[in-house]
């Protein structure tokens, strides 16, 4: 099975743990310190062929998104388990932002985090 990790840096890791553990729901697949300078974690569903990697390099900036178009979709075909997932995040004091392209705020609702990256959760299949 092919697997696939996003990876991106962060200048703010715990925030970071806290937007997509806590308000998104995955979970903390694995993490480490001081590894080359490097700080970092992985969050995902165990069992499933992908997750996200988060890294900060000490000493270094890594900055915000190039753009507000900069997104993560998770397909959400179920209206109950959207809805919950949205919920969540309300839960945790995230916000709904109105997306940069419309035809996300049809079907979904966009969240971003502290560092000006985009997830849209959106109630929908993906048939692809």
């Amino acid at each position: 099975m092919i697997k696939l990790r996003v990876a991106r840096p962060t200048d703010n890791l715990s925030e970071i743990i806290r937007f997509y553990r806590d308000g998104l729901g995955l979970e903390l697949l694995a993490s480490f310190e001081d590894h080359n300078g490097f700080d970092g974690v992985m969050l995902g569903s165990k069992g499933l062929p992908y997750h996200l990697e988060f890294t900060h390099h000490r000493g270094h900036k890594a900055g915000r998104a190039p753009s507000q178009d900069n997104l993560l979709v998770f397909y959400m075909p179920d209206e109950t388990e959207w809805t919950n997932a949205v919920k969540r995040m309300h839960r945790h004091e995230y916000e709904p932002v109105k997306s940069y392209n419309p035809y996300w705020d049809v079907k979904g609702k966009t969240f971003e985090d502290i560092d000006g990256y985009r997830v849209v959760l959106q109630n929908a299949g993906w048939n692809l």
